[in-house]
C-alpha cells in the first residue's frame, strides 16, 4: 500500500512489515545490542508493537485533535476581548502562527509544545478577525456572521467526513493531484488580490470586491472543504501503516489547519453577501 497522500509520504514502506513493526525491530536490536535481559528486550519491542499508545489509533487523534480545538477557542474568546485594547496581539497572532504552521508542517518528528503554542496563537488572530468581520457584518445589517461561520464550518465537515466513510467520494492520486493544482491557482489568486487590494482595488478588498468575488470566495470554500478529505485520508493510512503514536499530533494540527483556513473562508463569503 503506497499512500495517496504526499503529507504521508515519509510513511511509505519498502514491505509488508509496517512502520511500527520496523521500529519495534529498531528497539530490540538496541536493546539486545546493550546487553538487555529477554525480558527487557521483548518490552522494548512491545513497547512499540503492541496496541495502546505506542501506535497510532483513531483514539489519540480524537484526543489530540480536542485538546489543540479547545485551545484554539479558549485563546480566540482571548483575541475577541482584546484586539480593540491591544490591536498588535492580532499581528502575533498572525505572524507567530504562520512562521508556526511552518515550522510544525517540515519538522520531522511532532512537537506538541510547538503545536499547542500554534493553537494559541492562531487562536488569538481567530478571535480578533471574527470581531473585526462580525463588525463589518453587523454595520450592513447582517448579524451573527461568525456563529454562521461557525456552524457552517461545522457542518462541512460533518458532510466531509460522511463523503469519505462512505466512499462517495474517493482519495486517490488524481484526486489528490487536481486539489493540488486548484490550491496552489488560488493561492496565487489570493496574493495577486492581497496586492492589489493595496492599491485600492476591488474598494479595498482586491478581487473579493468585484462581481467576482462571491463565486472565488465559493471557491475557496470548496478547496478547503476538500482538503478535509486528505486529512481524514491521512489519518486512516496512518493508522493502516502503524505509525507511531505521536503522529496524533501531527494529525490533530492537520486538522486544525485546514478547519481554520475552511472557518475564514466562510467568514469572508458570508462578509461579501453582507455587503449586498
Amino acid at each position: 500500500m503506497q499512500s495517496n497522500n504526499p503529507v504521508l509520504s515519509r510513511y511509505e514502506k519498502k514491505d509488508k512489515s509496517g512502520f511500527a513493526y520496523n521500529e519495534g525491530v529498531s528497539a530490540y536490536s538496541q536493546a539486545a545490542a546493550g546487553g538487555a535481559g529477554a525480558a527487557d528486550v521483548d518490552a522494548a519491542f512491545q513497547q512499540v508493537t503492541a496496541g495502546g499508545g505506542a501506535r497510532l489509533t483513531i483514539n489519540d487523534v480524537i484526543v489530540k485533535t480536542f485538546l489543540v480545538f479547545a485551545i484554539t477557542v479558549v485563546f480566540a474568546v482571548v483575541g475577541w476581548n482584546t484586539v480593540e485594547s491591544m490591536p498588535w496581539l492580532l499581528w502575533v497572532g498572525m505572524l507567530g502562527g504562520l512562521a508556526l504552521g511552518f515550522v510544525n508542517a517540515l519538522k520531522k518528528v511532532p512537537s506538541p509544545p510547538l503545536i499547542l503554542l500554534y493553537g494559541v496563537l492562531q487562536g488569538i488572530m481567530l478571535g480578533g478577525i471574527s470581531k473585526w468581520y462580525g463588525e463589518f457584518a453587523a454595520g450592513n445589517g447582517w448579524n451573527d456572521i461568525v456563529l454562521q461561520a461557525v456552524v457552517a464550518t461545522m457542518t462541512t465537515f460533518g458532510v466531509m467526513l460522511a463523503l469519505y466513510l462512505t466512499g462517495i467520494v474517493k482519495v486517490n492520486k488524481k484526486f489528490v493531484s487536481v486539489l493540488i493544482v486548484a490550491a496552489v491557482s488560488y493561492m496565487v489568486l489570493g496574493i495577486g488580490s492581497l496586492i492589489w487590494s493595496m492599491f485600492g482595488g476591488g474598494g479595498g478588498w482586491g478581487i473579493y470586491g468585484t462581481g467576482f468575488g462571491p463565486w472565488v470566495a465559493i471557491f475557496g470554500v470548496l478547496i478547503a472543504a476538500f482538503f478535509l478529505l486528505l486529512d481524514f485520508e491521512a489519518i486512516s493510512q496512518g493508522i493502516k501503516l502503524g505509525a507511531p503514536e505521536r503522529e496524533s499530533w501531527r494529525m490533530a494540527f492537520g486538522l486544525l489547519v485546514t478547519l481554520i483556513w475552511l472557518y475564514l473562508e466562510f467568514l469572508r463569503l458570508l462578509a461579501i453577501f453582507s455587503r449586498n
